[in-house]
């Protein structure tokens, strides 16, 4: 099977290929490189002994994504990665966040009704909850007014989603996940945003090999025990095995209905503050930081009731805290040897 990744070399979109081509799928990658880098179709190529095919596409543009599917007729399904992420910066780039998530889905949905392409693993988020009413969030809890352009942005593209398929036939997995973090253990790929961080862990690793001088903790007097938010981490490399999980579901035809929804994470929330002690038991280095004021659109705490993709979907998340933070540090050690 020849699956197209979209986003194919961010953070998550490159891990996935990773364990695609471990499982044996043919990959191409689709992206425009807005907030990756193309040599990390090299890394893969280095972990995998198998270089992906890739080609830089802007998915937003509706031309370019339909040259794309004309040209490569023998795809058998898209796991749609490629999308902004950021929720601070789409309180302040809202347009930005609206023109390029909804519409590069879209572009992506049309072509595959076009060429029979039945089979859609979605990239969603657990920001679709807003702030949950109850704790831990399952997939039955009310989908909130979103606090986020992107959290907006997501909930959109479901609805998307669950309005084509009745009259395109398209098959698809939403998978809502809560935080990743963490690297491959090679080292070789993980993440690394253009600029400065908007989330916890690269602006932990970069603070700490010195290229940020101090790390903002935004929001000490939240509801919570230490006053910090608290996410549910989840380590990258499980989340890139939910989505060859969720391939082989829906190419099985194991599922229930034409349009499907699991949570991603570990189960367990940790406070900022936790994931920095974390990092500074694995690392051994004492953090620069300080406590600032909330950041608009942040939610005060979630995480997730996971049992649905663990008992339908037979997956798990299998790594710790401290499996994340060390494999994140690794990865920023990696790029200091580097530049």
């Amino acid at each position: 099977m020849k699956i197209l990744v979209t986003g194919g070399t961010g953070y998550i979109g490159s891990h996935t290929v990773v364990e695609l081509q471990q499982s044996g799928y043919e990959v191409i990658i689709i992206d425009n490189l807005s907030n990756s880098s193309v040599e990390v179709v090299d890394q893969i190529a280095k972990i995998t002994g198998t270089r992906p095919g890739f080609e830089k596409t802007d998915l937003s543009n509706a031309d370019e994504t339909a040259s794309f599917f004309r040209k490569h007729g023998d795809i058998s399904a898209v796991i749609h990665f490629a999308a902004f992420k950021a929720v601070g910066e789409s309180v302040l780039e809202p347009l930005k966040y609206y023109s390029n998530n909804i519409m590069s889905l879209v572009h992506i949905l049309t072509a595959m009704q076009k060429h029979g392409i039945l089979h859609l693993v979605f990239s969603s988020s657990c920001t679709v909850y807003g702030q949950p009413d109850v704790l831990p969030v399952t997939e039955d809890a009310p989908v909130k007014e979103a606090l986020s352009p992107y959290g907006y942005t997501k909930q959109v593209c479901e609805r998307i989603i669950q309005d084509t398929s009745p009259v395109s036939g398209t098959q698809a997995i939403m998978l809502r996940y809560f935080n990743p973090i963490g690297a491959h253990d090679s080292a070789l790929i993980g993440e690394l945003p253009l600029g400065v961080p908007n989330n916890l862990m690269p602006y932990i690793t970069q603070t700490a090999v010195g290229k940020r001088k101090c790390m903002d903790v935004f929001g000490g007097d939240y509801n919570t025990p230490d006053g910090t938010a608290i996410r549910d981490y989840i380590h990258v490399v499980d989340l890139a095995k939910a989505h060859v999980i969720a391939l082989r579901y829906l190419s099985g035809q194991k599922n229930k209905e034409a349009v499907e929804i699991f949570n991603l994470g570990t189960g367990k929330g940790y406070s900022v503050l936790e994931v920095i002690r974390s990092f500074e038991k694995m690392s051994g280095i004492s953090l620069r930081y300080q406590i600032t004021r909330r950041r608009p659109g942040d939610i005060e705490k979630v995480w997730a009731d996971t049992s649905l993709a663990n008992n339908v979907l037979n997956w798990k998340a299998e790594r710790d805290m401290d499996d994340m933070t060390s494999s994140a540090w690794k990865w920023e050690l990696e790029l200091k040897k580097n530049i």
